[in-house]
């Protein structure tokens, strides 16, 4: 049978053998279910074939004969295969190779650290695999391609890349309850090895109260998704073990994973170092960690003032609460501006508070001058880390002649 040329392809070469090979794009019959496969993925072959649908009331089969043939391909490898149609009368036949890697690009050591690799198994067709079965080997930086030889000396090809993929690691939550479940999530197609089984590894996973941490078990959400997900439990009380991992309330939870199959230029034996941070216990936006409040001036026994002379000493004071549930170091700064705007004072104490902790703190200044003032309050993390752990604060002062 003779497929209308113009229905396949829009260019072609000529080999030293004398087969026109049209090259694949989007008016090829030919298409793969992806443009870029991972070395262990699945490979959906569909072929618009309408003038091998030889009986419209029964399921045909392409790449049976020497006048259909099909063939599928990686790098040194290939097999040849058959198609089924989808359905009577279709005209449509689709199937699948499965892609198995090559074992010796990481060797002993595996993907994992462990020895874990795939199989890189080939396929032993007598006469041809199909429409299922077909196993192929295929190395970091590959490609496939599907040929089909639909007339003597007449082939149409249908292509896509392999290659290894960067990892990634993330916790589903930005925070999680003390003594409750977490969820790690690492998404890397080069670790689903089988696309049939549900693939599992380990990674590390460790917190501020527990540096040496817990292996955890990810496993994959569904064959073949390359997503993989592990649940491990926190716990204030308990030391880790297994699935669980001490925590104290605001530690920094840390996940990691070493990704040991990346893409070029990387070469087969580089690896990279991927985490991923979560806090245990509840998250509270930065300014409203250490929050200050009440801005007020008193004497210097600490009485309020209704009135401030000239050359009176006086105290710049504040209510500073820490909200967190770790001990939060700090800086109190009081800067103190004329009616112009210009700085005539800038003072601070440093120190450090406890969980849950109210400090009433204040900066002194001696006013030589009547006026109107303004004195306005920072805290900060530290004098030579300025970030804020509290809304400025700002108060109006006037100074009255003695």
């Amino acid at each position: 049978m003779i497929i209308p040329q113009s229905s396949f392809y829009s260019a072609s070469a000529q080999t030293s053998q004398g087969i026109t090979i049209a090259e694949s794009d989007a008016s090829s019959p030919i298409h793969l279910n992806k443009k870029v496969f991972s070395w262990t993925d699945r490979v959906y072959i569909t072929i618009y074939a309408p003038d091998f649908n030889s009986d419209p009331n029964i399921i045909d089969e392409i790449g049976v004969t020497t006048d259909d043939k099909i063939t599928v391909s990686t790098s040194g490898n290939s097999i040849p295969y058959r198609l089924v149609e989808t359905g009577p009368n279709t005209g449509i036949f689709s199937g699948y190779v499965t892609l198995t890697g090559d074992p010796s690009l990481k060797g002993p050591t595996g993907v994992d650290g462990q020895g874990t690799n795939p199989t890189g198994i080939i396929s032993t067709c007598n006469p041809t695999c199909g429409p299922t079965n077909g196993f192929l080997p295929a190395s970091r930086n590959d490609g496939i391609t599907v040929s089909f030889e639909y007339t003597r000396d007449r082939v149409v090809t249908g292509s896509g890349l392999i290659r290894w993929n960067v990892g990634n690691v993330q916790w589903l939550q930005p925070s999680y309850p003390v003594n409750g479940p977490a969820v790690v999530q690492i998404t890397d197609p080069d670790m689903s090895l089988n696309p049939d089984a549900i693939n599992k590894f380990d990674t590390n996973v460790w917190s501020d109260s527990d540096s040496g941490g817990i292996k955890l078990t990810m496993t994959e959400t569904g064959p073949g998704t390359g997503i993989f997900q592990g649940t491990l439990y926190f716990t204030s009380d308990l030391s880790s073990a297994g699935g669980r991992l001490h925590v104290s309330p605001g530690d920094t939870v840390t996940a990691e994973y070493t990704d040991t199959t990346l893409p070029l230029p990387h070469s087969p034996s580089d690896q990279v170092r991927l985490i991923a941070t979560t806090t245990a216990g509840t998250i509270i936006p930065p300014l409203e960690q250490t929050p200050a409040s009440n801005p007020r001036v008193l004497d210097s026994a600490g009485n309020s003032l209704d009135r401030i002379n000239v050359d009176q000493q006086i105290q710049i004071v504040s209510d500073v609460t820490n909200q967190e549930n770790k001990e939060q170091p700090f800086a109190y700064l009081v800067q103190i501006q004329d009616s112009n705007g210009i700085t005539l004072s800038l003072s601070w104490i440093t120190g450090s508070i406890v969980p849950k902790q109210t400090l009433n703190l204040g900066q002194s200044w001696l006013p030589t001058t009547a006026g109107t003032y303004t004195a306005q309050i920072f805290v900060w993390q530290s004098i030579t880390n300025p970030n804020a752990l509290s809304p400025p604060l700002s108060l109006p002062i006037q100074v009255l002649p003695r």
